[in-house]
């Protein structure tokens, strides 16, 4: 009886186990990794380029660039802080474009005083609305960095500093080290400055070519467990064709600390103030404990063409996304057809494969997502045209493999419970037991005549 018990039970799960099999693969591959490395964004990264332009009596003038290569991982308000330590008693004599945080100890100088004396000093961006003449070109942005898929213009950020005690030439002006980057907050590991050949620039009316008297760049990269413990965002999936909503996955963020009273915020609370420069979410009391969740709703089925609605909630009172991105692995994405509300842009890290899009907000409509409370969310809807040799609602094809909010990726459902098509595997299953029942009662009737 075990024997037979065993059988029908596994021709059962063999029905369906392959494609969950495969689902949750994937899921388990989008977990936050260890590793900077982005599968979907291979060479992304920021590149920090450090160009001398004259020489001083005591140092040089540098003009510093910012580069955010990444393709939708973005520096949102309050911007980035670039820190480095100086190889020798450099001082800062001034600066445009940027500041550094700290003064440091000057004590040390009469009359004309530094900018900076700091061993370890931190720059950060100027505001918009900075007097012209304390501003230079990319500058005054308030730290914010668009990604280089968003918009390449605006993905750059640069400061210009006189540079004294450092050395007048080649030879004896020597790199900073450890150089670190917040963004605003950590996440991002930066290697150490290599010298390369001097940058190159052409003038106004393209007639001049001139370069610089020495460069160095300096990489950094970022990495999902570097920058925060707990995952940051949760997916969530309907469809119309099944009344089941699967909901994120239980504590897929955390979960909550019921020891602690106010370590969340209850639903019902008519007021929340957010916490003052925090980086530290203060999100509502759920399930997931995630500051923002993703749903992903299958809404309506053409003869040629199917229908998703997307719905990106903000459950953070500490945070309004400026800027966000959100990237989704589909197969179907080679066949969308039309983005209603979200700006869409093709990312092909393997050009063979059109599986990654990248959506984002229109400027001035919704490209913030604003803090938990009735506004706190953002939906669009996506068009695809079905290709007949590949696509299916089965076994939840219809889903997406991966999904991206802001550079990070966010947490999956187990793949065993996403919504099924009617009469699917339900059906076997019904089937199976019926049979089983049929024999268990076959067997009794004929041990009760023996």
């Amino acid at each position: 009886m075990a024997n037979l018990l065993l059988f029908i039970t596994g021709s059962f799960f063999k029905l369906c186990s392959f494609s969950l099999l495969i689902l949750f693969l994937i899921s388990c591959s989008s977990f936050p990794s260890t590793e900077a490395y982005d599968p979907l964004d291979p060479n992304g990264n920021i590149t920090i380029k450090w160009d001398i332009m004259s020489w001083t009596s005591d140092g040089y003038v540098a003009v510093v660039t910012i580069y955010n290569f990444q393709q939708y991982r973005h520096i949102q308000a309050p911007g980035w802080k670039l820190g480095w330590t100086w190889a020798k008693k450099e001082v800062i004599w001034s600066m445009m474009g940027g500041e550094t945080t700290e003064q440091g100890d000057c004590s040390r100088f009469k009359g004309n005083i530094p900018h900076c004396c700091n061993k370890h000093p931190t720059v950060v961006d100027l505001l918009p609305g900075t007097p012209y003449n304390q501003q230079i070109a990319n500058c005054c942005k308030g730290g914010v960095l668009n990604s280089w898929a968003q918009d390449p213009a605006t993905a750059a950020s640069s400061f210009q500093l006189s540079v004294g005690q450092s050395g007048t030439t080649n030879k004896t002006v020597r790199v900073p080290v450890n150089f670190t980057l917040k963004a605003p907050g950590p996440g991002y590991t930066c290697g150490p400055a290599k010298i390369v050949k001097p940058s190159r620039f052409v003038t106004p009316d393209g007639r001049r070519e001139t370069q610089a008297m020495m460069t160095w760049n300096v990489t950094c990269t970022y990495s999902q467990f570097l920058a925060q413990e707990a995952p940051s965002c949760c997916v969530s999936f309907s469809s119309f064709y099944n009344d089941t909503i699967v909901p994120c996955s239980k504590c897929a963020c955390g979960c909550q600390n019921t020891s602690q009273p106010g370590s969340c915020v209850e639903s019902k609370a008519s007021h929340i103030a957010p916490v003052a420069n925090s980086y530290t979410p203060l999100v509502r009391c759920t399930s997931h404990m995630c500051p923002v969740r993703v749903h992903w709703h299958i809404k309506l089925n053409y003869k040629e063409y199917w229908r998703v609605k997307i719905t990106i909630t903000n459950f953070n009172y500490n945070m309004n996304y400026t800027q966000w991105t959100l990237v989704v692995q589909h197969p179907n994405f080679d066949n969308l057809t039309q983005s209603f509300s979200f700006n869409y842009k093709s990312i092909t890290p393997y050009t063979a494969i059109n599986d990654t899009a990248m959506l984002w907000g229109v400027k001035f409509y919704n490209d913030m997502l604003l803090e938990a409370g009735p506004l706190g969310n953002v939906q669009s809807e996506l068009l695809f045209r079905k290709d007949k040799a590949t696509f299916t609602f089965e076994e939840g094809c219809a889903f997406p493999r991966r999904i991206y909010f802001n550079g990070d990726n966010c947490v999956m459902p187990p793949p065993n419970v996403y919504p099924g098509l009617p009469n699917a595997c339900s059906h076997q299953l019904t089937s199976a037991l019926g049979l089983l029942v049929t024999l268990l009662a076959a067997m009794a009737l004929l041990f009760g005549h023996a």
